[in-house]
């Protein structure tokens, strides 16, 4: 199956920049370095358009000091993902990020592996999202699979954004599966925005596979990528590695 060609795109996608991975090697040896507050003002000051993080609850990479001082140093855009724990929901209605992203959490995986189901959680986010706003967090958006029934229930729940999970996306074996994943997501991308809800993505998008969710998947504005580009700053730099992906997604199609 091909995916759709006609489409409706914006006119820029705002690049966020996970910087989980620099906290999981810092805690890896228990130091102070590489300190993900550090990264997140090169990011920023490479061009990034905001930075993302994500304090789990076991606390295995970023810490509330993580937390406490990207608040502080983050000028631009900070989205804080987060689980529906209350210690976790707490925070962030202190920090009062720019956008909140609920996303599942599993202690055992090494990343986020699947999107939320809002269907079976309803009545848990929409208490959460209405604390979230409540506190003034202006965006808060559901971290869902192209399900056309989760996307609905994230409408239902109160959330102003979707981030669309493009982890089988970045895993799929043939050109095929590949056309029929995006041809899955792009009406799921489709009918968030005709619900009223602003598009975001993320999960294992990188400079090689990025440049055709671009050309196919529509009505998106922000797109959070962090290993991809963690893992090039090891070879190039955090600055080059971040400008680089600026290119391949500010770039023409």
């Amino acid at each position: 199956m091909n995916p759709p060609t006609e489409l409706t795109l914006p006119n820029e996608i705002n690049l966020m920049i996970n910087i989980d991975h620099v906290a999981t090697l810092r805690n890896a040896r228990q130091e102070q370095f590489p300190d993900p507050v550090h990264a997140a003002v090169i990011a920023e000051q490479a061009g990034a358009d905001g930075i993302v993080f994500h304090p789990r609850e076991d606390r295995r990479h970023i810490t509330d000091r993580d937390v406490y001082l990207l608040k502080q140093v983050v000028h631009k855009k900070l989205d804080f993902e987060l689980s529906m724990a209350d210690e976790v929901v707490a925070l962030c209605c202190e920090i009062q990020p720019h956008l909140a992203t609920l996303v599942p959490e599993r202690r055992e995986e090494v990343t986020t592996e699947e999107g939320l189901d809002v269907i079976k959680h309803q009545d848990r986010l929409k208490d959460v999202i209405k604390r979230l706003q409540e506190a003034g967090i202006e965006e808060v958006a559901l971290f869902v699979d192209p399900d056309l029934h989760q996307i609905e229930a994230t409408a239902k729940a109160g959330a102003n954004c979707i981030e669309l999970h493009t982890g089988d996306y970045a895993i799929a074996k043939s050109e095929a599966e590949r056309g029929i994943i995006m041809a899955r997501m792009a009406k799921a991308a489709q009918v968030a925005h005709n619900l009223g809800l602003r598009v975001h993505a993320g999960h294992g998008l990188d400079y090689s596979n990025f440049s055709f969710f671009k050309r196919t998947v529509p009505h998106v504005s922000e797109v959070s990528i962090g290993f991809a580009i963690i893992s090039r700053a090891l070879f190039v730099g955090l600055e080059q590695a971040v400008q680089e992906m600026l290119r391949v997604v500010k770039g023409p199609l």
